[in-house]
């Protein structure tokens, strides 16, 4: 039912949601694989869509951590509504990622662990994405991660311009195959212990 819910979607809005079926299990393990549980206190996703890394992060996170999802598309909210209505802690909002900086301020929240993206960045208009990193940017703790998956690296000049380091793997087990993309800045990370990122 998942998918035909996600290819109606696409059919309507195929800008915004990106791609034609739902993210694989693999990719959804390999996205949350690296998000240190023990120790986040919030976690943000941006368009979770029908929500397999909602659920990735839900499984994992303590009943303390603070995970807010945010949704545009209508549909795909209400789907998640109901999926999710019983979880602690968890915030879900139906609204652009690019005003995600007035829930933080709403809920008292300064700074994120880590920002997981579903957002399809290499159809989105330019001036939404930079709107969107720019505030990611601002929002991240100063060790904070923002990963996202694409399904090209078309957009890895524009990531370059808010984030210094960029580490990325390629998920096969996907349709389409995707690249996870750890993107971090290391101004107050220990410099000598830069292994395996790029």
């Amino acid at each position: 039912m998942e998918i035909v819910n996600f290819i109606k979607q696409y059919i309507k809005n195929p800008k915004t949601v990106g791609a034609v079926a739902p993210s694989s299990e693999k990719l959804a393990d390999r996205m949350v694989e690296d998000i240190n549980f023990l120790n986040a206190t919030c976690i943000i996703e941006y368009g979770p869509g029908t929500g397999i890394f909602t659920e990735k992060i839900l499984n994992k996170k303590k009943d303390s951590t603070i995970f807010i999802a945010i949704e545009c598309n209508l549909d795909f909210y209400k789907i998640l509504k109901d999926k999710f209505k019983d979880e602690t802690n968890f915030i879900l909002i139906n609204d652009s990622a690019e005003n995600i900086k007035e829930y933080l301020d709403k809920y008292n929240i300064d700074k994120v662990d880590y920002i997981i993206s579903g957002l399809p960045f290499a159809s989105l208009p330019d001036t939404m994405s930079q709107t969107i990193l720019s505030v990611t940017k601002e929002i991240l703790k100063a060790k904070g991660e923002f990963i996202t998956f694409q399904y090209t690296l078309f957009k890895m000049n524009l990531f370059r311009k808010y984030f210094d380091k960029i580490k990325r793997k390629k998920v096969l087990l996907n349709l389409p195959p995707a690249y996870i993309l750890r993107c971090k800045n290391v101004k107050f990370i220990n410099y000598f212990n830069k292994d395996n990122w790029s």
